[in-house]
């Protein structure tokens, strides 16, 4: 399998997927060295870059900017409500290390680092006829990388809970917040973009690139349980993408 998915794998996504576990390797390492904010902001472009532009090739530019948008609006909303209140994810604050922040609580990078992900996880889960198992399937994918992601940025110091939590110092109410903003999030995603046709493969490269940074920043932190499900995840996302490129 892993010999199939080398060969039907783009050898620029290889080479982003490797560049993104040298990136993980300097962020554990080496997190105080000069110029990490501005790092953050071009690797987060970088990161999202893939999946935006083939959203617009999949839905024209009219849909494509209304799907980003709508997901943009909805991500600051969500996660400025769990700043203020702890719903829906618990009691966390962001750090200093994603740069500035909208009206002090956000950070203006969000949309880059959440839309991708929500876009990944709805083209991965194509194929199934029914909307409501189409949600589901994504906003299980979405909890799947976020319990990847949680535990490494936590370390990281992206963001705080100052009560830590049973899951390498997040707390399950994190992920039970992950499935009611992932259901919403995929559902707006759906409906604005009105997805009909089978999803270009390139719509899960974001995804793929941010599972290999992540995976890569547990591994490097000694985090085994995150460790093996972000291994688990990124051979998953290749296979739906090797599928996502057969069935096209």
């Amino acid at each position: 399998m892993l010999t199939q998915l080398r060969r039907t794998t783009p050898r620029p996504l290889i080479l982003a997927c490797a560049l993104s576990l040298v990136a993980a390797y300097f962020a554990v390492r080496y997190p105080d060295i000069k110029g990490t904010s501005v790092g953050s902001f071009v690797s987060t472009l970088l990161i999202a870059s893939p999946s935006a532009f083939a959203l617009f090739r999949y839905l024209g530019p009219r849909k494509a900017t209304l799907s980003l948008l709508v997901l943009s609006i909805f991500g600051y909303a969500i996660e400025s409500l769990g700043v203020a209140t702890g719903f829906p994810y618990g009691t966390f604050y962001y750090g200093d290390a994603l740069g500035p922040r909208l009206a002090g609580i956000v950070p203006l990078l969000l949309p880059l680092s959440y839309a991708p992900l929500v876009v990944g996880a709805v083209a991965a889960a194509w194929g199934t006829r029914l909307r409501l198992l189409h949600v589901l399937y994504a906003t299980l994918l979405l909890v799947w990388m976020d319990a990847v992601l949680d535990p490494g940025a936590a370390s990281l110091g992206f963001w705080v809970w100052p009560g830590g939590g049973a899951y390498y110092g997040v707390p399950i109410s994190n992920y039970a917040g992950w499935l009611l903003s992932g259901a919403i999030a995929t559902t707006l995603l759906l409906a604005a973009g009105q997805w009909s046709e089978t999803p270009r493969p390139a719509l899960l490269d974001s995804a793929t690139i941010a599972t290999s940074f992540w995976t890569g920043v547990v591994v490097l932190s000694g985090m085994v349980a995150p460790a093996l499900l972000g291994a688990l995840l990124l051979v998953y996302l290749l296979a739906r993408r090797s599928h996502l490129r057969a069935a096209k």
